[in-house]
């Protein structure tokens, strides 16, 4: 391991970034470095430019993935190289405004029923039952799981807060089905090494495969069922406060987006065609 990698470790530990984004981070100035064949420390703000240049033009990446190129540069030379630049000189792309896609009710059941695998469909059904990210579904334990309150105990999840989420009667009858058949002892959803979580590349290629055997024209990731979740509860009535809180959005300006797709109040608003005379 180099010097410089090291010290970047260090300086996220030290801000106590979560793993996930240290690991993103490293992967992204990894790629920079490699791209020049040098050493960052040597690179300017003119290559971070052909390099992000490189990321629209060439890779074709989402603005999301971009900006968080842009970020593990930004932390770099900003914290660890302790360059005196103004962090606004290395751009961020403008994201694009794109409506997240969501399954019907219809379509989150055959969902499921095309899972046949007990653990993979209690993973998918908590991540649709609580709203949760599929981080935050691997990293549920087993002690997570309060059934005396019917709450989900979703710890550290993104931005290290801890927070509730409600334990759906439906989803505790498969978890408990489920601990029948697979005993998990700490975490509740092991990988192959049972004192590590499951791997989250796994569970999207399971869906995947499940999207695809269901019959369904939309592409259904973990990420679709949050989505999913968050849109029929407010088709529902419940209002956005309140699924703030279960998402475990900071901003509500997050959480507002579901308003644009859920459809209930939509689909009973007239078209000013209606009430036109006869034609």
């Amino acid at each position: 391991m180099t010097y410089l990698r090291q010290r970047m470790i260090e300086d996220m530990q030290i801000r106590n970034l979560s793993l996930n984004t240290q690991k993103r981070y490293l992967d992204h100035v990894a790629a920079f470095a490699k791209y020049f064949k040098k050493s960052p420390e040597y690179l300017g703000l003119d290559e971070i430019r052909v390099y992000q240049l490189h990321l629209v033009q060439i890779r074709r990446l989402s603005s999301s993935s971009i900006n968080i190129a842009v970020c593990a540069l930004r932390f770099l030379y900003r914290i660890t190289l302790r360059r005196d630049w103004h962090v606004e000189r290395i751009v961020l792309a403008r994201r694009e405004q794109k409506l997240p896609i969501v399954l019907s009710a219809h379509e989150v059941v055959k969902f499921f029923h095309a899972i046949d695998s007990i653990k993979y469909r209690a993973i998918l059904m908590t991540a649709y039952a609580a709203g949760l990210r599929i981080s935050e579904v691997l990293g549920l334990k087993f002690a997570d799981i309060d059934s005396s309150r019917m709450t989900i105990r979703v710890a550290q999840g993104k931005g290290k807060k801890d927070r509730y989420v409600m334990l759906s009667p439906k989803l505790l009858a498969i978890l408990r089905t489920y601990w029948k058949i697979a005993r998990p002892s700490v975490w509740l959803f092991p990988g192959q090494d049972q004192t590590q979580p499951l791997s989250p590349s796994t569970v999207r290629q399971v869906c995947q495969w499940a999207y695809r055997a269901a019959g369904l024209k939309k592409k259904v990731t973990p990420h679709t069922l949050r989505h999913s979740f968050a849109t029929h509860l407010l088709e529902a009535g419940t209002d956005l406060r309140t699924i703030q809180v279960l998402l475990g959005h900071k901003s509500p300006v997050a959480t507002a987006r579901y308003t644009h797709i859920a459809i209930t109040n939509i689909s009973k608003t007239s078209s000013p065609l209606d009430s036109l005379p006869d034609l």
